[in-house]
């Protein structure tokens, strides 16, 4: 059964991230809010945990996982970035946003697109999210809580815990936190190009 713990969304309790992170570091899968929706999370080399995520949701190898980071320094250790780029998301992070960059070599072969070598990356403005992957540090392998045949993601924390009591480790709970997923912006090409049009605000990469 899954740990069900009760977060402030503003002051998060060390303890509570503790335990979180004590679960992530043993290879357990979480449940944590950011600033567009929950999402699912493990460590970057936990294989099972990866595929435990892929299950839930029933993703197939070229879904585009997404290294949630705590700053753009820990960020750029993980994606390639020219100059429009580094520009562009420095100004944008923290918030609602999901950039595709081409890999580099810290990033496991089975976080990448097959064939595109590239990875999502976002740096969440969500106070337990940042608490998370400041504790951990490093990122959180994670995919928002989407499941197979529903147009929405899950909300309630207690309603995520009943569903998922059975294939999660832990449900981190802050109240609602939106159903609108990310803006998704590549860069993989050069120039952005806008995936899908989300909470963050699209303008700015148009």
């Amino acid at each position: 059964m899954a740990r069900y713990v009760d977060v402030h969304p503003v002051n998060p309790q060390p303890r509570a991230i503790a335990q979180a992170v004590q679960v992530l570091r043993s290879g357990g899968v979480v449940v944590y809010p950011t600033d567009s929706c929950f999402a699912l999370g493990c460590v970057v080399g936990n294989k099972q945990g990866i595929d435990r995520i892929r299950a839930i949701r029933k993703l197939d190898e070229r879904h585009h996982f997404t290294l949630v980071c705590r700053d753009f320094a820990q960020l750029a250790r993980f994606v390639h970035l020219d100059n429009t780029a580094f520009r562009a998301i420095k100004a944008a992070v923290p918030g609602r946003y999901t950039f595709i960059l081409p890999a580099t070599k810290e990033v496991p072969r089975q976080l990448s697109h097959p064939k595109k070598k590239t990875v999502g990356v976002r740096i969440p403005d969500h106070a337990v999210a940042r608490a998370l992957v400041t504790e951990l540090g490093e990122p959180i392998v994670s995919s928002t809580l989407l499941l197979p045949g529903e147009d929405e993601p899950l909300t309630l924390g207690w309603e995520i815990k009943e569903r998922l009591d059975t294939v999660v480790d832990v449900v981190l709970d802050s109240a609602d936190c939106g159903v609108e997923p990310t803006t998704v912006v590549d860069f993989s090409e050069g120039a952005p190009e806008i995936v899908r049009e989300g909470a963050g605000d699209p303008d700015r990469f148009r």
